[in-house]
């Protein structure tokens, strides 16, 4: 049976829920293909909650080094489940879970594309954290207990052609060539897509972005 249906604003609602009536941290999950427009949900709830008591953790901060993609012989698959830091993760996630105390995490950059630790912060006020990524719900390559820590995980569905079109944009955006973004949006990305749309099953929600 397909999971529920929201839209942005209906997701919304949801985490203002949280924040009236739970007694404990929260964790919302974001998960969807790469393209798929995880960020911009992220960026509509960020835009429209207290700042105070809610904190965004993206994933892509725990990306591996590429100076260790490099030595492993992974930076061509860069952005791979197994390119990533993901006990890391998951021990942040544990520690929010937690602690009552500031907590730092790191921040990964696309013009550099390397991450800067230590430059996000959530606070003792924090009440719900909103985190987004591809691998959250993944089963295999070190992200198994992720799922364990979200309070709740969201699907992000998006029109397929969309997303490929918005992906070579992207890349585009940040230093590709037209045709090697291509290539890289419909190669490396798309097989990524295939491994997050698998993990679509353990999600709670799906939510509709309509965005164009």
């Amino acid at each position: 049976m397909s999971q529920p249906l929201l839209t942005f604003e209906e997701a919304l609602s949801r985490v203002e829920n949280f924040l009236s009536t739970s007694t404990q941290r929260v964790i919302i999950g974001i998960v969807g293909k790469p393209g798929a427009g995880k960020s911009t949900l992220s960026d509509f709830l960020m835009q429209n909650l207290p700042s105070g008591l809610v904190a965004l953790v993206p994933m892509d901060g725990y990306h591996l080094s590429n100076k260790i993609l490099n030595k492993t012989g992974k930076i061509a698959r860069k952005g791979a489940p197994d390119t990533f830091d993901a006990r890391g993760y998951s021990d942040l996630l544990k520690t929010i879970t937690v602690s009552s105390e500031t907590i730092y995490f790191p921040i990964f950059h696309r013009e550099i594309e390397e991450s800067i630790a230590a430059e996000g912060q959530i606070s003792a006020e924090t009440k719900v954290v909103i985190t987004e990524g591809n691998y959250l719900l993944h089963q295999s390559d070190g992200w198994q207990m992720v799922r364990d820590f979200l309070t709740e995980a969201w699907y992000v569905e998006v029109d397929d052609g969309l997303r490929l079109e918005r992906l070579v944009d992207r890349h585009e955006l940040f230093g590709k060539e037209r045709a090697a973004a291509i290539d890289w949006a419909h190669g490396t990305d798309e097989k990524n897509a295939q491994l997050v749309e698998a993990s679509k099953v353990l999600a709670d929600f799906l939510v509709l972005n309509t965005d164009k």
